[in-house]
């Protein structure tokens, strides 16, 4: 379990450093700054706390799932698809400034991530926690794009 745990922690954090490769300065940039954004957007800072403690959450969530052995295959398949979103996301919003589409990918991601948390509840039960905060974080960074998306 420690090596899988592990294994998940390096994809996870390595989709966070390459999207971080084309997000530059992010949301302390002075692009991201003067959009109109949403009421409830959270401090700069929250962003990356946000992210570590949710993909220590997800890695110990896919530790479990792959542990179950309900069928392997398509749980790879599916987390690669959610790795290759969450990686393209940076690029798209932050260096190529394409909202819209960043919109779509990132509701993209939070359908998949609903799918992992409602699909394989029952298999994992309470260890289906450990997907809630990637969950609700996509919800909420999903609304922010959105606003982002209408108001600009």
């Amino acid at each position: 379990m420690i090596k899988r745990i592990i294994l998940f922690i390096v994809l996870n954090f390595s989709a966070l450093a390459i999207g971080g490769l084309f997000t530059g300065k992010g949301v302390t940039s002075d692009w991201y700054q003067n959009l109109n954004q949403a009421p409830w957007t959270p401090p700069g800072w929250v962003f990356g706390f946000m992210w570590t403690f949710i993909m220590i959450c997800f890695s110990f969530y896919m530790a479990h799932l792959i542990e179950t052995k309900i069928d392997r295959k398509k749980i790879i398949f599916l987390f690669g698809i959610q790795w290759v979103l969450n990686v393209v996301w940076n690029p798209v919003f932050f260096h190529y400034r394409a909202v819209l589409a960043g919109l779509i990918i990132i509701s993209l991601l939070t359908i998949l991530i609903a799918y992992f948390l409602f699909l394989y509840k029952k298999e994992l039960k309470l260890k289906s926690l450990f997907i809630v905060p990637y969950f609700v974080w996509l919800v909420i960074a999903t609304s922010l794009n959105a606003f982002i998306a209408f108001f600009n």
